[in-house]
């Protein structure tokens, strides 16, 4: 009994009858249009005006369902009451093409379809049933001329059957229902499920939070990562000079002071855009760039040379921000990888069309076994060059370590920035 008159059966027959009362204001509508068009002194009561309106009333129904927020209002009522299998997702929002309207369209008009059917069914069969089975218990009923019955009613035999046909015509009506409901949620994730574009437009989504993300954990990896790197550094060296060299001490631990200040204020400013649950803008990822790049090269616990040819105050801002996020990553390599004291030599070059950052360092016995294709600092690394539309390289050379990057100053939509 479970299938036609279980929780899930009663919710769907509810379903049904909402779609039922959803049609009657076309169908009203279609009833006065079909009486003046063919005129009948009671249309109302007429089965074949009644039928002619239901029919005419559904066309009604799928025009208006061409709206775009017909479909999420379908896809509520589909997920609350019509037990749509879990693993057959329904589309969210509204139906933005051609194609989503029509599919929408077409579940309305069979939701109103069916429901105006089972509707009709819940309203006259029940109280027929009623009467029927009610007849072989009252004598004065079977003697009513409103029902006008024949005389072979009063046989005991048939008296005796007709409890049984009111019980069927009751299971009748509910198996309609139950048929009709299952029909509607096995066809909801194909009217109502995501289209193609629908997924298209998720997939791109996805790929932009991923990318934001992705962006976000960049700059977490390359500011934090640098500041713990020579943090790390800074102390070992001062605790080993603590008792011999007091004026390196302090000189450790201001540069120590300094990079976790600046760290503490890039780490805030990311924390903030996760917080704020928003796609960062150009102008919301502001970060340190060229311009601060001396008190990086001071505060990085490994002696640079510095070589810069050109004028750095015309790089745009989004490409200096990469680039300093790229020495900086560098740096941490060299410091991960050479220890304190090795010598770095950085050159940074300004081109008419492009910025080329080159970085050397050397490669001791001890850090030769430096992965091939690099950690997650090098992949940022290519990522950031490949997002401006540059490239980036690292690997052995020379005997040493090299890290060059080529960054396009004109970059698609990176002028503004």
């Amino acid at each position: 009994m479970r299938p036609l008159f279980g929780r899930r059966a009663r919710r769907r027959w509810l379903h049904l009858i909402i779609g039922g009362a959803l049609l009657m204001p076309y169908f009203l509508a279609a009833l006065v249009v079909v009486g003046r068009l063919r005129p009948d002194p009671a249309p109302f009561s007429s089965v074949s005006h009644q039928l002619t309106a239901f029919a005419c009333a559904l066309p009604m129904a799928a025009v208006t369902a061409l709206l775009a927020p017909a479909r999420p209002l379908s896809v509520a009522a589909a997920r609350a009451l019509c037990g749509v299998p879990g693993d057959r997702p329904l589309a969210d929002g509204p139906a933005g093409t051609r194609q989503a309207r029509v599919r929408t369209a077409g579940w309305y008009t069979l939701h109103l379809g069916l429901g105006g059917v089972v509707s009709a069914l819940t309203l006259t069969m029940p109280p027929l049933a009623g009467t029927i089975m009610a007849l072989p218990f009252s004598r004065s009923l079977r003697e009513s001329r409103a029902l006008g019955l024949p005389e072979v009613m009063d046989r005991p035999w048939i008296l005796a059957l007709l409890p049984f046909a009111g019980l069927a015509i009751l299971v009748a009506v509910a198996c309609c229902a139950a048929w009709a409901g299952a029909l509607l949620a096995g066809r909801a994730p194909v009217l109502l499920g995501p289209t193609p574009q629908d997924r298209l437009a998720a997939a791109e989504r996805r790929a932009a939070d991923l990318a934001v993300r992705n962006r976000l954990a960049r700059e977490l990896h390359d500011s934090v990562g640098h500041a713990l790197s020579a943090v790390t550094l800074q102390a070992g060296a001062a605790r080993r000079v603590l008792d011999s060299d007091p004026e390196f001490v302090r000189e450790a631990l201001a540069a120590i002071e300094e990079t976790t200040r600046r760290t503490v204020g890039e780490l805030d400013s990311v924390l903030g855009l996760l917080r704020s649950g928003e796609e960062p803008g150009a102008s919301e990822m502001t970060g340190p760039a060229l311009d601060a790049l001396d008190g990086l090269l001071k505060h990085c616990g490994v002696p640079v040379s510095c070589a810069v040819r050109g004028d750095t105050g015309t790089v745009p801002a989004a490409v200096s921000r990469e680039a300093y996020r790229i020495v900086q990553e560098g740096l941490s390599n060299a410091l991960r990888h050479g220890g304190g004291g090795v010598p770095v030599e950085l050159r940074i070059t300004v081109r008419a069309a492009e910025l080329a950052v080159t970085l050397d360092s050397p490669l001791p016995e001890r850090a030769a076994a430096v992965r091939p294709g690099g950690g997650r600092g090098l992949r940022g690394i290519a990522e950031r060059a490949v997002l401006l539309g540059g490239r980036a390289e690292a690997g052995p050379h020379d005997g040493g370590w090299r890290l060059a990057a080529r960054l396009p100053l004109r970059t698609d939509g990176q002028e503004s920035r």
